[in-house]
């Protein structure tokens, strides 16, 4: 595994920062926030941000996008997280994609990856139906109905479920809820009836949804790939998530690290700034030592899903389960370094305390993936 970005993943990045810098800083999620924007993010900025490839980042040629790896879009999603962009990359073109990627038919990938390689179409991934990451815990219900299926349950925390135009639903064709054997992968138009979306407000203003399905019709030619043996697929695309999440919790945490360091030199005590302290020269010491570590496993965790390796799934949940160490350490000392004017809305540290929290229990906390990084070793 290269430890360092090549030359086109970097110019990727440069370009990511200073397009984000100028078009999507914080102060754009401030304001969709503070505007109760209905929709939580710009589409004019998706235009943008797919007419520079974004969207297509990961997509084959022959479907109309850039084939430029997972790598490349983990360095994307570095910089989102750095500012705390609102936009639908994370779930449309990770996860999303991924399940039609990995289980769809040719016929299904053509009349869908074009479309979101051109930001013209969104996608969600509806798996979650607890509190908790519980990928096996699937109790949503696809019968089989005349010459397709009828799907009834509910979904919950569906990232960007309120505005996708698809929905990659996570239904159980047989079998019980812990058990892999079952499990299926539809692809429903997000407007079909007996769809029903409810957007939830979570504390760092990023856009999840509760989805109801009462008697929603689909065709047989929704499912993607075969009826009841999705476990496998999915878990590839629980991982591709895993370490996307982990790369723009990277940014994040950067970010923070590098305001509250800056923060350390201009506030001043007894005279002095206050960076001049060992005490606190040792605690910035130990973030940036957490964050390099950070670095490269989630450099590895892209680069093993571009190479198709079967350590993916271990190294997935080591990046994810080590992304949420650092950024709630790094959350934590930030605002702590700053003081009681942190936690306070006027500074913007309290915006990524927020966001950490949140990222944290996407698709696993850290104990999840400690346990199943476990039990994948053999333990």
């Amino acid at each position: 595994m290269a430890m360092t970005l090549n030359e086109e993943q970097r110019h990727l990045r440069d370009t990511a920062r200073e397009f984000l810098l100028a078009r999507a800083p914080v102060a754009a999620l401030r304001a969709l926030r503070d505007d109760r924007d209905p929709l939580g993010w710009s589409r004019e900025l998706w235009a943008e941000m797919a007419g520079l490839g974004w969207a297509g980042i990961v997509i084959p040629e022959e479907f109309g996008g850039l084939e430029f790896g997972f790598t490349g879009l983990g360095a994307v999603l570095q910089e989102t997280g750095r500012t705390l962009t609102a936009s639908p990359l994370y779930a449309t073109c990770v996860l999303g994609t991924s399940a039609i990627l990995l289980a769809g038919d040719q016929k299904q990938k053509q009349a869908v990856l074009p479309r979101v390689a051109a930001g013209e179409t969104c996608l969600a991934l509806a798996l979650e139906e607890s509190h908790h990451h519980d990928p096996l815990g699937v109790r949503l219900r696809a019968e089989r109905h005349g010459d397709g299926y009828r799907l009834n349950g509910a979904k919950q925390f569906v990232l960007d479920g309120h505005s996708a135009d698809l929905l990659v639903v996570v239904a159980r064709t047989a079998g019980e809820p812990g058990s892999g054997q079952g499990i299926s992968l539809f692809l429903v138009d997000a407007a079909a009836p007996g769809v029903a979306r409810r957007r939830t407000a979570t504390m760092d203003s990023r856009n999840v949804a509760r989805i109801e399905f009462q008697d929603v019709e689909v065709p047989v030619t929704a499912l993607l790939g075969a009826e009841g043996e999705s476990w496998p697929v999915l878990e590839q695309v629980l991982d591709r998530g895993r370490a996307a999440i982990a790369a723009e919790m990277l940014g994040g945490a950067q970010e923070c690290f590098q305001r509250t360091v800056a923060y350390l030199k201009q506030r001043e005590q007894f005279g002095v700034a206050i960076g001049s302290f060992q005490a606190l020269q040792h605690r910035a010491a130990a973030m940036f030592i957490e964050l390099e570590l950070l670095q490269s496993v989630v450099m590895d965790a892209c680069a093993k899903v571009d190479e198709a390796s079967p350590l993916l799934p271990m190294v997935a949940s080591l990046a994810k389960a080590r992304a949420n160490d650092t950024i709630e350490l790094v959350s934590n000392e930030a605002v702590q370094m700053h003081g009681g004017i942190g936690i306070t809305d006027q500074l913007d540290i309290g915006l990524f305390l927020k966001r950490a929290r949140v990222t944290m229990q996407i698709l696993g906390d850290a104990r999840y993936h400690r346990a199943r990084y476990a039990t994948l070793r053999g333990f």
